[in-house]
């Protein structure tokens, strides 16, 4: 058993990226060598802004399975991209350099030297162009994978939101369910194979106190029968529960993970207990995908100031033998 490298897509070249990444190899020495894929010229202009400096080793992704690679300097794949500041506003002049360093690392995954990647901050709204939900659904497309959730990571509480980046009026019509069931076993499957943990799962209603006034009440049509028939597989899954009340600490201390039907029914308490601990995994992929919890914080990008914390967890999850 060995350490695979874990790769990092560097993600949107103006944001707080570079930072946090310089402060979090600072802060911790991991086992797992380290590629980074970035723009080599920027980045040296990043690390003189910021006034924080690491010796960079140039590496081929096409010869990596010749290379040694450690972690004593940063080893670097190059993906060009012109920018005479060392910080600008966020554009879509990045598109092409970000997608090719998606390109890289997948092909990176493929040739089996490695199965963990980690992205930096995206700008959904330039890069994305609404044509897909999110980094999740664009990972998913590349690798054609069907089956996928995202994993709001914490090693005390985690939560899922079956529907992703979809707008509220959007979601009703988008639940059904073969997506819980499918969902609710992605995320089981990954916490016995990754954690050696058989999880309590608790399920959130859509409506509130999981009651609706409408003549379709899909907590009673869609949710409540999807529970029934997990139940029957002895997967450990409970609810519906009010989404008002399951995150009370009573209740935290009963479940492993919180399944919710959107996005802020979930995000919006797991970010307000821990805040920068916790970390975005995409679970389906034939990789691990992770990604720190926040975006590309424009304000503060090139002040010194931001917390690396959620990619040092980041890290710290890929760094194991397998």
């Amino acid at each position: 058993m060995v350490y695979r490298p874990i790769i990092i897509v560097a993600g949107e070249p103006n944001s707080i990226f570079s930072e946090i990444f310089l402060k979090s190899i600072k802060y911790k020495k991991f086992k797992s060598p380290i590629i980074l894929i970035a723009s080599h010229r920027l980045i040296q202009k990043q690390m003189k802004k910021l006034s924080i400096y690491r010796k960079i080793r140039l590496v081929n992704f096409l010869k990596l399975k010749k290379n040694h690679l450690d972690n004593k300097e940063i080893n670097l794949i190059d993906v060009d991209f012109s920018q005479k500041k060392p910080f600008d506003k966020i554009s879509s002049k990045s598109n092409e350099y970000i997608n090719r360093s998606f390109d890289i690392a997948i092909e990176i995954i493929k040739k089996k030297i490695s199965n963990k990647l980690i992205n930096g901050p995206i700008s959904k709204k330039f890069f994305l162009k609404k044509k897909y939900l999110g980094i999740t659904e664009y990972l998913a497309h590349k690798t054609r994978t069907k089956n996928f959730a995202m994993l709001i990571y914490n090693k005390d509480l985690s939560v899922c939101p079956l529907t992703t980046h979809l707008p509220i009026k959007q979601v009703p019509k988008n639940i059904n369910k073969d997506m819980i069931k499918k969902k609710i076993k992605l995320i089981n499957n990954f916490f016995k194979k990754y954690l050696n943990q058989t999880p309590n799962i608790a399920i959130t209603g859509l409506n509130p106190h999981c009651e609706s006034i409408d003549a379709f009440d899909e907590d009673e049509k869609i949710i409540k029968p999807a529970i029934k028939s997990l139940k029957k597989l002895n997967y450990r899954i409970f609810g519906p529960f009010a989404a008002d009340t399951i995150f009370l600490k009573k209740n935290r201390e009963k479940y492993k993970i919180v399944v919710g039907m959107y996005h802020d029914q979930v995000l919006t308490p797991i970010k307000t207990l821990f805040e920068y601990d916790a970390i975005n995994i995409t679970l389906g992929l034939p990789f691990i995908r992770v990604s720190p919890d926040h975006g590309p914080n424009e304000l503060m990008m090139g002040k010194n100031k931001s917390n690396p914390l959620s990619l040092i967890k980041a890290l710290t999850f890929l760094d194991f033998k397998k």
